[in-house]
């Protein structure tokens, strides 16, 4: 048994029926391996002086290097695929806004153990989540090939249905085999984990997380990317890293004002609020707060 993979040419909406059925999807050659080497390249100064983890979650023969907005033009394009963030903004429709949660580079060194099998979605503090509530979507970019030897992701297909605190086995799991510029994208629900690399190469994948606009951030993007460099970027990428309101009352600066306006990309004095979930798919919660709110 092997996992589902999907063309490079697959539509969101395909992709999102995949995530919602399986907790995961391969998209094959969604960039080209070029696209990839020239990622690698960009952030090997930074890959190079990246310590190994201090422990068995974390992995001692893992490395994981963030701040990748800052660092690498080529891994902007990949937080923006529009396949990629038109998958998340539909899975997380829920949700008033989504947001940016994660930038790194995952390298599995050789002799790296396989990573305990755990659900994502544990990083906000163990809560429990409720089974029908999806709080992020997550993607592994193969930043090079990505075979079992090597340590490739192993994921349960169809766990996320299975709630929280199971005990399940390597055995239980399968490996996200696929070709450098490949994608696993993947529910934060769903029991998954960092393989156990037999060979000799290193084994690469750029972790990119989106999450719902309202929780905090598991890497924090304002201060991951310098001021300087966070103004000379394009502004969808600005609110997607979190330069936005995440609901109302979420996020503001100075009084009710846009994030934006830090960057001068926005009118000071400009008041944001129940814009923002007009704005949004309305749930009944929210057409009521409309009401209560211009009413008194």
């Amino acid at each position: 048994m092997s996992l589902i993979h999907l063309p490079s040419d697959v539509r969101p909406e395909e992709v999102l029926a995949c995530l919602q059925e399986h907790g995961y999807a391969i998209i094959d050659r969604l960039v080209s391996p070029d696209h990839m080497d020239g990622i690698a390249g960009e952030l090997a100064p930074f890959m190079d002086r990246t310590p190994f983890g201090p422990d068995g979650i974390l992995g001692r023969r893992t490395k994981r290097t963030g701040g990748l907005v800052a660092r690498s033009q080529g891994v902007r394009d990949l937080v923006m695929h529009p396949t990629i963030l038109e998958t998340s903004r539909r899975f997380l429709a829920h949700a008033t806004t989504i947001q940016l949660h994660c930038t790194q580079v995952v390298a599995v060194h050789p002799g790296a153990r396989a990573q305990t099998l755990h659900q994502d979605e544990v990083a906000w503090d163990m809560y429990p989540w409720p089974q029908d509530y999806h709080v992020q979507c997550n993607t592994l970019w193969a930043m090079t090939e990505y075979t079992e030897a090597m340590g490739a992701t192993r994921v349960v297909p169809g766990s996320h249905r299975l709630g929280r605190s199971l005990e399940l086995e390597i055995a239980d799991s399968l490996p996200a085999e696929m070709e450098k510029g490949s994608v696993l994208v993947y529910d934060g629900k769903v029991y998954h984990g960092g393989g156990e690399n037999r060979s000799d190469q290193v084994r690469s994948a750029i972790n990119l997380t989106y999450a719902v606009g309202w929780v905090r951030q598991e890497e924090n993007q304002f201060l991951s990317c310098p001021l300087e460099v966070a103004r000379t970027l394009p502004e969808d990428l600005l609110r997607l890293m979190g330069y936005q309101c995440g609901a109302f009352a979420l996020g503001y600066v100075n009084g009710f004002e846009d994030p934006m306006t830090v960057l001068g990309r926005a009118e000071p004095g400009r008041i944001l609020g129940a814009e923002l979930m007009r704005n949004a798919d309305q749930t009944d919660d929210r057409r009521s707060f409309l009401r209560e709110a211009e009413l008194g």
